[in-house]
């Protein structure tokens, strides 16, 4: 785990996306404590003790932020109780039904446990003073979380040159609008869906604009 200003970096497990904690106690907000992601749920024991490591328990966590509606992010939503569940408005729909083949829990041969939505959410809203992009592509409401400094960019781009899969829901022409986006951003810290978060973001999306053929 690493501590990224006040965004803890919790890894993967197995299939589970990263998750990155929140601190957002220093605000005047209803939400303390924000998880973003919450990888399939079948690791729940691991990502406890990781937030346990700071102090955090389960019933701390006031609010998750998917960035997208995959199973591998959205499948621990239920372990965490007292949370309200925000999603990208165009993902919504998916995560509220477990039967959708969109949020791949298929892929998984497993299913979505908890489905409910408190928050759609939309380009321009702000988290714990992080801006949410829509960044379709790999999903049709795939988001980042940018500060000015650090994107949160869920499965939209990896470190490295990475992007993500658009067989699954997603559309390669969005993804390249999404990335011509991101190009121009200014970005320190990258912190991805899946693999390492790295520091001198920039330079990753131009190895992941490459990839898509974008100069």
């Amino acid at each position: 785990m690493e501590q990224i200003k006040n965004i803890y970096c919790i890894e993967g497990l197995m299939a589970d996306s990263n998750s990155y904690l929140i601190d957002n106690t220093d605000s005047d907000s209803e939400y303390n404590y924000i998880l973003v992601d919450t990888g399939t749920g079948e690791s729940k024991g691991y990502l406890y003790a990781q937030l346990e490591e700071i102090g955090i328990k389960k019933d701390d966590i006031d609010l998750v932020v998917n960035t997208h509606c995959h199973y591998d992010h959205v499948g621990g939503n239920d372990f965490f109780p007292n949370a309200k569940v925000a999603v990208h408005k165009d993902d919504a729909k998916s995560l509220m039904d477990p039967d959708s083949a969109y949020n791949v829990s298929a892929l998984f041969d497993s299913k979505i446990r908890r489905c409910d939505v408190d928050i759609e959410l939309e380009e321009g809203d702000e988290i714990a003073g992080l801006k949410v992009l829509n960044t379709p592509g790999h999903t049709h409401g795939g988001i980042c979380l940018y500060d000015g400094e650090v994107l949160i960019c869920g499965d939209t781009i990896f470190a490295n040159g990475g992007v993500g899969r658009m067989d699954i829901g997603g559309d390669p022409n969005d993804m390249k609008a999404s990335l011509m986006r991101l190009k121009d951003l200014d970005v320190e810290y990258l912190l991805p869906g899946h693999g390492p978060w790295v520091k001198n973001g920039n330079e990753h999306i131009k190895m992941s604009c490459m990839m898509m053929g974008i100069r």
